[in-house]
Parts: C-alpha cells; structure tokens; sequence
C-alpha cells in the first residue's frame, strides 16, 4: 500500500482536549518520520499520555460525583471542523478514541486537565475575576481554585468544581464543640443491658465476738462488728456473681438465710446453768449500691433472730448496718455523711447484770450519725468531722423478781474529730489525728448516786496505705485521756491502736485484719470505766469457682478501771459456701467462743453448728 499524503491526518490517541487541539491545527503537517528509538514507541508514548490524566483525575472521581449540569456538552460541527457531515463516511478522517481515555466526567474539570496547545484559540492564562478568586486560601497558587487554571471547563462555559487540594485542605465547619459532642455521647448513653450484668456482692463474714462492743467512744463503733472499714468486695465468678435489683440508678442487692443447728450454752453463762438447745437462725441482708458518674452512696444492713427451743429466754434479735455517702462538691472538696445502729442483747454474766443474776437477755441499741467535709491542698489533706452518737438500755429481770433498771444508762455522746494527712506517694499518706467528744447521760445521778458525765480527748497518728491495689491499710496508735465530772471516779488514760486491713494474697484468696481500742461505760459501782481492745482476723479462699472456705478468729479483752475485773476472750470460726447458681447457696459453719473472767460465772464456753440455705433474689 502506498504511503499517505503529507496533508492527512495520522489519529491521535490522547487526552480529548489535547486531540481536538491538534485537529483543529490542520495546517501544521505531521512529519513521517518517527523518533529514533522502538519502532513502537511513538505508540507507547501516546498509550502513556493518555494513563496520564485518568490516573491523576481517579481520587477526584472517587470522591465526586458529577452533577448533571456539569456534564460536558456534546461538540458542534461549527466549533469543529473534523466533525463528520453526513456526505462523509463514518470512519473518514475520524480520530480513533482510546479506550484508555478518561471518562467525561474528568475532562475539562478539576486542576488535572490538559491545558489547550498554542494556537487553539483559547487564552492559555486568563486573568481571573473577582467573583471566581476567593480572597483567602485560594489566592496561594497550590490551592487555586479550578476557574483561574489554564484549561480549566471555565474557559468552555463550564461550572468548575474545586480542586482536590482545596477540598482536602478547608474540611467543612463543626457544628458545636467537638467535646462536647464526645461528652454527650459518652455520658448519655441509655444503657440497656443493666438486668443482665452481674453484681458482685460483698461477701459478709464477720467473726463473732464473745461479746459485744458497745459504746467505744468511738464515731465508727459498728464498724469493727461489720468488718466493712476499707473493705473491698472479694472478686467472685460472673457465672455464680447475684444480679442484683436494679431501680433506677441504685443496685439492691436482698439476701435471706435460714439455718438450723445446735448450740452447747445459748445463755453464755458459766456455772451449771447451761442449757443447750436447738438452734433455728433467720437472717435477712440488704445492701445498696448507687449507680452514679460522681458521689457515692452505699449501705449493708443485717437483721436476725435466734431461736432457741430448749431455752426460749435466751432468744434474743440482733441487728447491725451502716450507710455512708460520699458528695462530690469539687476536684478536691467532698462531703461525707454516714449513718449507723447496732441492736443487740446483754449475756446474762455480764459485770453490769450483777454476774448472772439476771434471768433474760435485756436489749441495748445504739445509733447515731457523722457528717464532715475533706479539702485537699495539692498533696495536702484536712477533713473535719462531727459525730453524734445515743446509747439506750433495756431494764433486766432478776430471778427473784426484781427488776435492774438500767435507763440511767442512756446517753449521748457529741464528737469532734479533725484530721491532717500529706500524701508522700500516692500510696502512703502520714496523718494526725485529733479527737475530742463529750458523754451527758440522760439522768446526772445514776442509782449509785454517780454523776458519769465526762469529756475524752485522743492524739493518734498514723499512715494510709495503698499498695497496688492489693494492699490497703490504715495503722494508727496514740494515746487517749478521759476526765469525770465526779471526782470519786478517777481519770483514765490508756493508748489508743487502730488499724484496719485488706490485703488480697491472690485473685483467690484475701485477708482481712481488724483492730479497735477505746474506753467504755460501765455501770459497775466504784468503776470509771472499761478499756477494750478487740481484733477480729478473717481469711477467705475459693476453692473452686462456686466453692469458698473462711477461716477466722477473734480476741477480746475487758480491763475495768477501779475494780478488780479482767476478761479474756477468744473465739474461732470455720465456714463453708458452695453456690449452686447465682441466687442458691449451701452454707455451714461452726463457732466456738470461749471467755475466762475472774467472776466465775462470768466465764463460760460455747460450740455452735450451723447449716442453712442462702437465697439472692
């Protein structure tokens, strides 16, 4: 086949803008002769001209879409003067169109497309208006606007988008606070699955003392019975953990135990009136947890009642709770308010009964309330706390019919107790202590004609510790004096050693260490008072995931000023729990007290079995 005439067109396989450019140029001839090199480079050159802007415009059209009105119109005859006529055959003098062409919707858009070639007929720099150059990012010339670019789909009465820099480089406006949205979505958030979530319960295990504390002088007096001072809950499995009740923003989480067993001296009495009879025990725990962002509130309240078949007088109640809430005012000021009462009963060798001359266990019940404020300076803690506190006594019953009245034993008692505290680490903080607090009874003159009103003041210093959150502690020793307003009762002065521990051996076993000193009223005639040390240990141990064992032990010991009486006492506790689920639990125990008194039927010793059924609702 002969060669083409120098006039003829060779197709052009490029960019669209670049190929309508160079058929308009008619009058420039192509040459014949190809660049020195392959043969087929010419071709592959053009192959690579035309990959060139479909790849460049490919994150504009992913991130694009074109709008009908932007679409490209179709080319007139008149503007082009390669357009076939109708006399023309359909592939006469037409330019092949690649298939690596870019589509329609990139060409002439965007800072991507091909400038127009000299001599088109189209300005290659156009000065820009002022409608079409914004007077802020736009006059940099990385992120000028695809209206002032050479070639742009402006100079073709096109509507330009903007480039893909300046959409990446001005994001759109937020509407509000971009925190405050992350606030909202995180605080509220409606949560749906509460009823579902397991709730670890605070296991309550406290070791049973010979007998009971009463009246320490102290603000927490019910606290050592609890055994909840820096108490953490023990982590229990989910699959056996109570869910719980759930009543708006507060967990409740009810507990009943039914026990029956057998008891060698109900009465805890020495001498040959022991008794022993069946035992029957019905005990129901509540505890509340809040569900809040900031503060706390907590209570654990128990109540039971022992039954004793074989000797009903020395049935008897005993109850015992506490409820304490933490109010968040401030980063580093809070209030603390607690409230707490213990209802318990007499043992009839008791040195205020006359030595088990008493025929009945006779109730007391005290109760009473704190309220304090704590403001941290830095890494400097003071708190300030007032307390308020009621004993009342049950009058008791002889057995010759005469009756002990023992209302002039109902008092008040008003505290004032300031502390100072700087945190060396955040796991020790050294403290002082100050406590002062005043005893009015209801009657000035008891039936001894003894006026026992006093005032006591107590020093204590000590530390706080927190180690990893396996260890918490808090050891205080001082030393502690109260004066009386009758002079026939001499002052006492005694030392004065808290502490309280919690330390978690491993994830299965935990040890809780008590210990509380403080100086008690009495009503033995001549005697000031009673200095009482009591300590309580307690070690728990899973077994197995549903299977705990609690080893523990108590030691109680009684001086009273003025008279020759000391009392030494010790008790030791086992216990079982094996949970067949979340609410049912098996539950065993066995107790044994003893406690030597130089009055002789002061002194007795007791075992007690017990096996029951605990229920979570």
């Amino acid at each position: 086949m002969g060669r083409r005439p120098d006039t003829e067109r060779r197709p052009v396989h490029g960019p669209p803008a670049v190929s309508r450019a160079i058929c308009t140029e008619r009058a420039l001839p192509v040459s014949r002769e190809r660049p020195n090199g392959d043969k087929h480079g010419g071709r592959r050159g053009a192959l690579a001209l035309a990959l060139l802007p479909a790849l460049l415009g490919a994150p504009a059209l992913a991130q694009e879409t074109p709008a009908p009105s932007q679409a490209e119109p179709a080319p007139s005859t008149a503007s082009n003067p390669r357009a076939r006529t109708p006399s023309e055959p359909a592939t006469a003098g037409r330019p092949r169109r690649s298939a690596f062409d870019a589509p329609s919707a990139l060409r002439g858009t965007g800072a991507f497309s091909s400038p127009a070639p000299l001599g088109s007929g189209t300005s290659t720099n156009p000065a820009p208006s002022p409608e079409s150059e914004e007077p802020t990012v736009a006059r940099l010339p990385r992120f000028r606007s695809a209206t002032s670019l050479p070639g742009s789909a402006a100079t073709r009465g096109i509507p330009a988008r903007p480039s893909l820099l300046r959409l990446r480089a001005a994001p759109p406006r937020r509407l509000g606070s971009a925190t405050r949205q992350i606030t909202q979505t995180r605080t509220q958030q409606t949560i749906t699955d509460l009823r579902l979530t397991p709730v670890i319960q605070t296991p309550v295990s406290g070791v049973p003392l010979p007998a009971p504390i009463l009246g320490l002088g102290l603000p927490n007096a019910a606290g050592l019975l609890l055994g909840t001072a820096l108490r953490r809950p023990i982590p229990a499995d989910t699959a056996y953990a109570p869910l719980g009740i759930h009543l708006g923003t507060f967990t409740l989480l009810p507990a009943f135990t039914q026990s029956v067993g057998y008891d060698s001296n109900p009465d805890q009495i020495g001498g040959n009136r022991l008794r022993p009879s069946l035992t029957l025990r019905s005990e129901a725990e509540l505890a509340l947890r809040s569900e809040w962002s900031a503060s706390e509130l907590t209570a654990e309240m128990r109540g039971s009642y022992l039954e004793y078949p074989q000797s009903p007088e020395a049935s008897r109640p005993n109850a015992v709770g506490t409820a304490r809430m933490r109010i968040d005012v401030d980063r580093d000021t809070r209030i603390d308010l607690e409230t707490r009462f213990l209802l318990d009963s007499q043992r009839l060798g008791s040195p205020d009964l006359g030595a088990g001359g008493a025929t009945s266990r006779p109730i007391f019940a005290t109760y009473g309330a704190t309220a304090g404020v704590q403001e941290n300076f830095n890494r400097l803690q003071l708190s300030l706390r007032g307390s308020i506190d009621r004993s009342v006594f049950e009058d008791a019953q002889l057995g010759n019919g005469t009756t002990i009245i023992q209302s002039d034993r109902d008092a008040n008692q008003y505290g004032l107790r300031l502390r100072a505290g700087y945190e060396i680490s955040p796991a020790i903080t050294p403290f002082v202590e100050t406590f002062l607090d005043t005893r009015v009874y209801d009657t000035p003159v008891d039936q001894f004609g003894l006026r026992r009103d006093s005032d006591g003041v107590a020093f204590t210093a000590g530390a706080t510790v927190a180690l990893n959150s396996t260890l918490t502690a808090e050891i205080s020793g001082g030393l502690q004096h109260r004066s009386y307003i009758d002079r026939t009762l001499q002052d006492i002065t005694a030392p004065v050693v808290n502490a309280a521990l919690v330390w978690s051996v491993s994830p299965l076993t935990t040890v809780r260490f008590n210990q509380q000193t403080g100086i008690i009223e009495t009503a033995v005639p001549g005697s000031s008072g009673a200095f009482t040390d009591a300590a309580t240990l307690e070690v728990q141990h899973d077994l197995l995931r549903n299977f705990s064992i609690t080893l523990g032990g108590a030691y109680l010991s009684t001086n009273y000023d003025g008279v020759r009486i000391r009392e030494r006492g010790y008790s030791a506790t086992a216990r079982l729990d094996y949970r067949f689920n979340r609410w049912l639990a098996l539950r065993g125990s066995y107790i044994y007290s003893t406690l030597n008194s130089t009055i002789p039927l002061s002194t007795y010793e007791a075992h007690t079995v017990l096996l029951g059924v605990r229920v979570n609702p």
